[in-house]
């Protein structure tokens, strides 16, 4: 569509951006409900966010999504901050309203959503959850498990150290029982798991593989992977060929972006097969 002097404007700010799938995803949407509107990649530095974001409203901005290395510092630079946000402690979407900074974090909708939408009969309060991490997506993914029921969540990590301290941080939020295991453990954690999450790297193209022996996870166990890029990492594949459901990662990105979409552009969009293909498209 043609810009009017009325578009509504929101973005993604990144220190590197370029490789954000967002602008594609949002142009997606803006384009299939015929909005007035544009989201652009704003390539911002760290030393420059402060600036950047309380620029906003001048610039007539509804909001932007923030990326890496952007999302702690946030915490700070927001007028009012969520309660999601502040237990995951980190923001990915800021909306402007009147004049103020409002931030929020959407990771651990969009992960939820995901499983919603890949495994409609999975239940979080059916079993322990098992999730390998304890960096930031970990959070989200753990507070996320919580806050939907699941009976334990078992965080596994290379240093327990920081699966340990993941624990702490989020046990005066959450009631689920919650655990941290050192990467030893990895193998015997498995055992009587309904979820299995790798919200590391680790299997990511370009980053080192994920060394995790599926054979002690039930075989009606969900699998999913944060990483997108292979779509089927080698986690997924070994789970498909045991027979274990599984649930790619793509869509977490995907539904992450809805709520932020809807506070901008006043449209709440949909994750369909066809969106998906077209972001793959890239």
């Amino acid at each position: 569509m043609t810009l009017s002097g009325k578009a509504r404007l929101a973005g993604v700010m990144g220190w590197p951006v370029e490789h954000s799938l967002s602008p594609r995803l949002h142009g997606y949407w803006l384009e299939h409900h015929r909005i007035d509107g544009a989201y652009v990649p704003l390539a911002v530095g760290p030393e420059g966010l402060r600036a950047a974001l309380s620029a906003l409203p001048a610039l007539g901005f509804r909001g932007v999504n923030l990326t890496l290395p952007h999302k702690e510092q946030a915490l700070d630079l927001c007028h009012v901050v969520d309660d999601m946000a502040r237990r995951i402690g980190a923001v990915n979407t800021v909306v402007v309203r009147e004049g103020r900074l409002v931030g929020s974090n959407s990771d651990a909708f969009g992960f939820m959503e995901n499983l919603k939408q890949g495994a409609p009969d999975w239940r979080a309060k059916a079993s322990p959850a098992v999730v390998l991490g304890a960096g930031g997506a970990s959070r989200a993914v753990v507070a996320a498990l919580a806050d939907a029921g699941a009976p334990e969540v078992r965080i596994v990590n290379r240093t327990r150290e920081r699966a340990e301290a993941l624990a702490e941080a989020l046990a005066p939020w959450l009631g689920s029982a919650l655990s941290a295991h050192g990467w030893d453990q990895r193998q015997a954690v498995l055992a009587d798991a309904g979820l299995l999450v790798n919200a590391t790297t680790l299997g990511m193209a370009g980053q080192a593989s994920l060394d995790l022996d599926l054979g002690g996870l039930p075989p009606d166990a969900l699998v999913t992977d944060i990483v997108y890029t292979p779509l089927m990492t080698p986690l997924l594949e070994a789970a498909r060929a045991r027979g274990n459901p599984l649930v790619d990662g793509l869509g977490m990105l995907l539904h992450q972006a809805r709520p932020g979409f809807e506070a901008w552009f006043d449209v709440r969009p949909e994750v369909t097969t066809a969106v998906r293909e077209f972001v793959l498209s890239a």
